[in-house]
């Protein structure tokens, strides 16, 4: 009684349960059939299913699911750092962290929830993470399934500290697709890129679209909020916009690497590809009681309509 269909579509569509580990995760629909998966380990989105329920996003098969080790797959929180630029361990510490659900969420714009399924996670500093990274920050993590089957990710980091700090971020996205070999990246063409590969040294994109033939571990600077990845083999397109967000990483471990790593399988890394809404060559700096948001939608579309409507 006095409830809009829109907040009814909210309560009914979420689910809260725990995964073989005993970690809580929540699940998302949509009236569609449309689904997305967030685990309390790492505030990380381990599935997003469109409504035929295909798998959008790649997990390892030998991805290891127990705190306090990362999963890989899904949507990694890198936070406070990326990679392993800063004094902290790989791609920092919110995504070993078991998250808290927040039972008080700051506001959203107006219609913001409008005929969205969401979660509001929290995360707070422990003691032991105070002791490497010396710096109280709130961290608030709101992840929605629209109608429509886009997944958003948006991210709060707030100062709660008596002095500046500064971090890098990511959402470390990693895409399922069909072939490595037969995708391609629209939207990064004449940018500059810092190459992990090559020291981090500056280089500019030639081509006129990303392809893949071998290891890839870039960093595109100052890059458009739309960005597309096309699958060409399953004719569909990922499409990605973001906020807050000026830098795109580029990563696909080639078969070299991906045998040299415990939790990925050897020929795995041929249905996968990172492109992650990022931070990090000019690190967010907040003074105290500032505020930082950084937002990713994630869509999918057919790859015939993506060129041709997509402000790229």
């Amino acid at each position: 009684m006095g409830h809009s269909a829109a907040d009814w579509d909210y309560r009914a569509a979420i689910e809260i349960t725990k995964d073989w580990n005993g970690v809580e995760q929540v699940l998302l629909q949509n009236q569609q059939g449309a689904s997305a998966r967030v685990s309390l380990h790492g505030g990380q989105v381990t599935s997003w299913r469109n409504k035929h329920g295909e798998e959008l996003l790649f997990t390892s098969s030998k991805a290891i699911f127990k705190p306090p080790k990362a999963m890989r797959g899904g949507i990694p929180i890198c936070f406070p750092q990326f990679g392993n630029c800063g004094s902290l361990e790989q791609h920092g510490f919110a995504r070993n962290k078991v998250w808290a659900i927040d039972d008080n969420p700051q506001l959203h714009p107006p219609n913001y929830s409008h005929g969205k399924s969401f979660i509001d996670l929290l995360l707070k500093p422990s003691e032991d993470d105070l002791k490497c990274w010396p710096h109280s920050f709130e961290f608030r993590l709101r992840v929605s399934l629209a109608t429509s089957g886009d997944l958003t990710l948006t991210s709060r980091v707030r100062n709660v500290n008596g002095k500046p700090f500064s971090f890098s971020f990511a959402y470390h996205t990693y895409f399922l697709v069909s072939d490595i070999s037969e995708v391609r990246i629209e939207g990064l063409e004449t940018l500059d890129y810092l190459d992990d590969l090559c020291e981090r040294k500056r280089f500019t994109e030639q081509g006129d679209a990303i392809t893949f033939e071998s290891e890839v571990s870039r960093l595109y600077l100052s890059s458009p909020n739309v960005i597309a990845v096309l699958d060409h083999e399953k004719k569909r397109t990922y499409v990605i916009r973001k906020e807050g967000l000026p830098d795109v990483s580029v990563w696909n471990p080639w078969e070299k690497k991906s045998k040299s790593m415990v939790d990925f399988g050897d020929e795995e890394y041929k249905q996968m590809l990172c492109v992650d809404g990022a931070a990090i060559e000019k690190p967010i700096t907040l003074k105290p009681g500032e505020e930082w948001t950084g937002r990713l939608q994630l869509s999918v579309v057919p790859s015939s309509f993506c060129s041709e409507h997509l402000d790229l």
